[in-house]
Parts: C-alpha cells; sequence; structure tokens
C-alpha cells in the first residue's frame, strides 16, 4: 500500500480547517524562543499540567521547543499566575504548525504522564547549592529528597527520574582536605556520612558510596532516567570502576590506598567512561584525568563557552529533546567536573554540546539497560566559579537561562512518548 507523505497530510488538514469553517480544536501554544517571557517557569507549567491528568506535546526545533497545551480556562489562569507568555491558536494555526514541522527538521512529541521526581542530596545540603534543585523549586515541580539509606533500601523504585546532587562517590568528601580539613562544615560532612555507613553495616565511606553507585546502575538498567551534574558524573563511573579496589588514602579511610589501584580499574563497569588515570593525591583537587576543568581556567570566562549539536528531530527524537533551547551557544561555567575529554568517553555516547576546538565535551548522554543517563558538566549555569560560601543564584534575575534550559529538559523528557530511531 502507497503511504501518503507526512507533509501532505498535514497540508491537506489544514486547508480542510478553512474549508470547513475551522472544526480542529484549539489549543495553547507555549512559545520557547526569544518571546518567551519566563522560560523556566514554562516547563513548570508543563509539568503542571500533565498533574492535571491532561497531555501536551513538545514541538521539537518549533520556535526553540515550544509546547502545545490544551485551550482550558485553568490553564491560562495557572500560566498568568506563573507569569508564562501563551498564546492561543485555533485549529487551522495548529494545522499550519503541524505542515510546518511535517515539512522540516522538526517532530510533534506528545508528553502524557508527569513523571516522579527524586533528587539524591544529603539531608543537610541547603537546596541553594545545587543547580537542580534550584530549577526544581523555581519552575514549581515538586520532588523527593532521598540519600543513602533510601538507595540501599531499595527506594529508587519508586521515581521515574533521578539527580545526583554533586555527590563524591568515591568517599573523599570532594576531596576538599586540603583547603578545608579544619573546618566545622568538613567535620561535620565527614560525620554525617560516618554515621550512615556504620548505620547502613559498611566499614567505609568509600565502600558505602560504591554500593550507592551500584544501586543507582541497577536502577538505571530496569528503566530509570538519571542525570548528573559536576562532581556527581564523574565520580559515579570511577567508584563503580573501582569495586573491590581501595583507591583512597589514609586521610579519608584511616588506612592507605592499595598502589596497585590504577591496574586494578574495571572500565567495563562503567556508563560513560573508559581508560581514565585516577588523582591519587589527597592534596589536589581532582579525581582523575576525565575533567577538563584546567583547559576552562585558561579560556577564562570572557572566552568560554559550549554549542549545542542540531539534530535530526525525526530521526533523533531523544539528543533533540535534551537539547532544546533558544540559543545553540551557551556560557560555560565551572565546576569540580567542569567537562569530560572526549577521548576517554566509551564507544556509542552522544555528545549533546561541546566546546569548540577543545576536543570537550559538555554534555553528553547515553543508555544502559533499558534506562539512560545524561552527564551535565559545572556547578551552576548562572555563576561561572561557584566558591564554597558563595549567596544562593537568583533564578528570578536568570528566567530566560538557556543553560538552565538544559536541566529542565531532562526533567520533563521522561513524560515523553518514546520512540526508536527511525531507520
Amino acid at each position: 500500500m502507497t503511504r501518503t507523505p507526512l507533509r501532505v497530510l498535514a497540508w491537506g488538514a489544514f486547508l480542510l480547517a478553512l474549508i470547513w469553517g475551522n472544526p480542529a480544536r484549539a489549543e495553547f501554544l507555549v512559545p520557547m524562543d526569544a518571546s518567551q517571557t519566563d522560560h523556566l517557569r514554562a516547563y513548570g507549567l508543563t509539568f503542571w499540567t500533565l498533574q492535571q491528568g491532561l497531555r501536551g506535546e513538545w514541538l521539537l526545533n518549533y520556535r526553540g521547543g515550544s509546547f502545545l497545551l490544551p485551550d482550558e480556562p485553568r490553564i491560562a489562569s495557572e500560566a498568568a499566575v506563573r507569569g508564562v507568555k501563551l498564546e492561543q491558536v485555533s485549529g487551522a494555526q495548529v494545522a499550519q504548525i503541524r505542515a510546518e514541522i511535517a515539512d522540516n527538521n522538526m517532530e510533534s512529541v506528545k508528553l502524557e504522564t508527569a513523571p516522579r521526581i527524586a533528587v539524591y542530596v544529603p539531608p543537610t545540603a541547603p537546596p541553594w547549592d545545587d543547580a537542580v534543585q534550584l530549577a526544581l523549586e523555581y519552575a514549581q515541580i515538586p520532588y523527593t529528597k532521598l540519600w543513602d539509606a533510601e538507595v540501599i533500601q531499595g527506594r529508587l523504585s519508586d521515581y521515574d527520574w533521578l539527580h545526583l546532587h554533586h555527590e563524591d562517590f568515591t568517599g573523599q568528601y570532594g576531596k576538599f582536605y586540603a583547603a578545608f580539613a579544619g573546618t566545622d562544615w568538613y567535620r561535620k560532612q565527614v560525620a554525617e556520612n560516618e554515621a550512615m555507613a556504620r548505620k547502613l553495616g559498611y566499614s567505609k565511606v568509600s565502600e558505602l558510596k560504591k554500593a550507592v553507585a551500584r544501586a543507582i546502575k541497577s536502577y538505571v538498567g530496569a528503566g530509570g532516567f538519571l542525570f548528573a551534574m559536576c562532581s556527581a558524573t564523574d565520580t559515579f563511573d570511577i567508584a563503580l570502576a573501582a569495586e573491590g579496589v581501595d583507591m583512597v588514602g589514609p586521610e579519608y579511610d584511616g588506612d592507605p590506598a592499595d598502589p596497585s589501584a590504577q591496574q586494578k580499574l574495571d572500565f567495563g563497569k562503567c556508563l560513560a567512561f573508559q581508560n581514565f588515570e585516577l588523582e591519587p593525591s589527597p592534596l589536589v583537587y581532582e579525581y582523575s584525568n576525565i575533567d577538563t576543568s584546567a583547559k576552562d581556567m585558561l579560556r577564562g570566562q570572557r572566552n568560554d563557552y559550549f554549542t549545542l549539536f542540531d539534530f535530526s528531530a525525526k530521526q533523533d527524537p531523544v539528543p533533540s529533546m535534551l537539547v532544546q533551547d533558544h540559543s545553540a551557544n551557551v556560557a560555560g561555567f565551572m565546576g569540580q567536573t567542569t567537562g569530560f575529554e572526549k577521548r576517554l568517553l566509551k564507544p556509542g555516547i552522544t555528545v549533546l554540546a561541546e566546546v569548540p576546538g577543545a576536543d570537550e565535551a559538555k554534555y553528553i548522554h547515553g543508555h544502559f539497560g533499558k534506562g539512560t543517563f545524561t552527564f551535565y558538566g559545572g556547578h551552576d549555569p548562572e555563576d561561572y566559579q561557584h566558591a564554597v560560601g558563595d549567596p544562593p543564584t537568583d533564578l528570578s534575575l536568570h528566567k530566560n537561562s538557556p543553560g538552565y534550559r538544559l536541566i529542565l529538559n531532562n526533567v520533563l523528557f521522561p513524560a515523553a512518548e518514546k520512540k526508536e530511531k527511525k531507520t
């Protein structure tokens, strides 16, 4: 049977709408191009719509990745309260939009159910010190906090999407020993972690953290969506590779590291990285050679930016969802882990964004089992070089942040109807 091209069907619907007096249902368009008043809360509005039992559509590459929502008064009222711009579009206009999508590098993806969101974070960590929690709070997207006990007890299966706070899964407390070992907050962090390890039956914090990393990996394999930023990205894979290997010095766990730790790493257990080299010194603020912070420091803030890849929305809808933005060039920002050396990425990892000319990936995505993981380098997209004790970022001053939009693409990603890559 001969199939009619999609664009012909879309234009046919448009013409019929004109002839029959616009019989198609009107919708609300949430524009995500430069005209949007609050990009970040637009995600929250879309999430809220799904929570009401309604459905929406994500129009990939159409006006910055706009959303199409039902034309209902409660949505208009909620948008007004949140300061989000809506455009009411008639049935004929919707048909015209669909025709444009069919004829260009665009795609419409259905949004069906609001995902259950969890953030892995120590209970005493302030929410303003984590960009994802800042984004969720500002966008008014509900989430649940959990930590080691909940992970070890198998609670991850209650959630669709998990973010890893800027954790150090190697058990070296962020490698802050040289600069902050004598501070009250550092000693409190150590005591908190050691108490949790004892409670859960582990002799060392490093062994607990490796067990947590393995549990999270299993969660992904079973179909979970994992997102991580900053040091939670590379230390997660380092912890997986070091199963059964003592790579932590006496400054952190009271006994010396195995001198053969590097040779004993099993890169086959990692999700994203391979063939990396550990930084064994407790006095060096770095975990391995995965991180590219040194390159970013040499470039300096004025020359630091990264570019998003332009994927085929019809052929590759998943990476297309993750890079939806109103700017293809995004201002760079530092972190303990700022970016990732491309040469250390595993085969099959999709680079979503890179630093031009630097062989440095900023934003990557991959699959494991039935689930996916996305790693985003850096600490805070609107605080170039966030330091310990710096004040919180006020997102009401950055409501159109391209860097923060990438975080919220990931939050909404699990709500999308997944399509296999077309061949």
